[in-house]
């Protein structure tokens, strides 16, 4: 008997346990690597406890605060003990609470790590006075509704400034100062310019395709292995050769100065602005527009052009009413997946963009990156960012129906 039958002939394992075996690696990999992260990044956005679990005491007396004076003693006897105690089990989380902190009020953070300092030599009778004797900051009701709030262990915050709003003592939620008002133009800038790379990238990508799947099967192989070529070349390679070629000494301004169309001392300004951004992601993501159409359109009988001509119509007309509507599904595919891409990218307009040039990626990038670390904002950012490419796919398979995607 087989060792991998059972005594009355059947099979240990059924089809549907087999199949799941063989497709357990997959499964715990896209657990892994996609599922996970996205977990925790949708945690991190809402979950901040440091502050709650530094300040545990002097939270729960801040509970029911009405915001508009000062906290009672048992608030200013909680926080002086509770400092001194943390500072004493570990110096750096006095500063890891204060830049906590900061982040709904400056200044909290050389507050904190001051009044830690010198609470146990300051003069006065009670936690109040020993305070205000340290910084008469601690008299003000908003250092204090900075511990409330950053008290809290699950919270909105950071989905507020995400969206340039913040919440004030007293007055709810309101708009940020005019000068941190930075993410919403982010946010915007990131919109238009993938829709606008989209855009182009369809401009330019739609009569390559034409080309591609109207040429003769041998040169169909070339034309597709031109398309193919940025896929050998590393994505940084190609930025940097874009830096070289469109800088003020580079090869595009010398040779606009080579045929006389500007002058020497008139040079453009082509890199490390929207221009530069604009054509390196065009160039980097094109051929993610061009391979679906060419799919769709390599299906499209010649014939259904040439009886539309015979039937009187014009060669637009024909294009219009005829070859259009049937290359659809790929125009749909191509732009969700340029516009996907171009939502999130990172590296190029880092590198050719600048300040002009910057997207929110960038954005969450710094905050994930670069002092002081920041990633429940860029957690928060991450989320908006995904939902709004979530609202985009159901809008997408709403009028135009995923099932009807065509990407090679």
């Amino acid at each position: 008997m087989s060792s991998r039958k059972k005594a009355g002939g059947r099979p240990l394992l059924s089809p549907r346990l087999r199949a799941l075996a063989l497709v357990l690696p997959l499964l715990l990999f896209i657990l892994a690597t996609f599922v996970a992260p996205l977990a925790e990044m949708f945690r991190r956005s809402v979950h901040d406890p440091l502050v709650a679990d530094a300040l545990p005491e002097t939270v729960a007396a801040l509970r029911g605060w009405d915001q508009l004076s000062p906290p009672g003693d048992a608030a200013y006897e909680a926080l002086a003990r509770e400092l001194q105690e943390v500072r004493a089990e570990n110096r750096a989380r006095v500063g890891q609470v204060g830049r906590r902190l900061n982040r709904v009020e400056s200044g909290m953070a050389t507050l904190v790590a001051t009044t830690a300092r010198e609470l146990a030599a300051a003069p006065g009778a009670s936690a109040r006075e020993k305070l205000i004797g340290i910084d008469a900051e601690w008299g003000t009701v908003d250092k204090w509704f900075a511990i409330q709030s950053a008290g809290q262990r699950f919270t909105t915050r950071y989905y507020l400034n995400a969206l340039d709003l913040d919440r004030r003592p007293g007055q709810g939620v309101v708009r940020q100062e005019e000068n941190r008002r930075i993410y919403l133009l982010l946010l915007s800038r990131t919109l238009w310019v993938s829709l606008g790379i989209t855009a182009l990238c369809l401009l330019l990508g739609y009569p390559v395709a034409h080309l591609i799947s109207h040429a003769r099967p041998e040169r169909q192989n070339l034309l597709l292995a031109l398309v193919l070529v940025p896929f050998w070349t590393s994505l940084l390679v190609r930025t940097t050769s874009w830096i070289v070629l469109l800088q003020n000494e580079g090869l595009v301004n010398d040779m606009l100065v080579g045929f006389g169309l500007i002058a020497d001392d008139g040079r453009l300004a082509l890199v490390y602005n929207m221009i530069g951004t604009f054509v390196a992601m065009t160039h980097v993501l094109l051929p993610f527009m061009v391979l679906p159409l060419y799919s769709v359109m390599r299906s499209i009988p010649a014939v259904h052009m040439k009886a539309a001509a015979s039937l009187g119509a014009s060669p637009f007309r024909a294009f219009w009413r005829v070859y259009w509507p049937q290359t659809l599904s790929g125009v749909g595919a191509g732009g969700l997946l340029v516009f996907i891409l171009a939502i999130g990218f990172y590296i190029t307009p880092a590198l050719v963009g600048g300040a002009s040039g910057e997207l929110i990626s960038n954005k969450i990038a710094q905050h994930m990156q670069t002092s002081p670390l920041n990633r429940e904002l860029a957690s928060a950012l991450g989320v908006l960012l995904l939902a709004g490419v979530g609202a985009l796919y159901v809008v997408y398979d709403r009028l135009v129906g995923v099932d009807k995607m065509k990407l090679g």
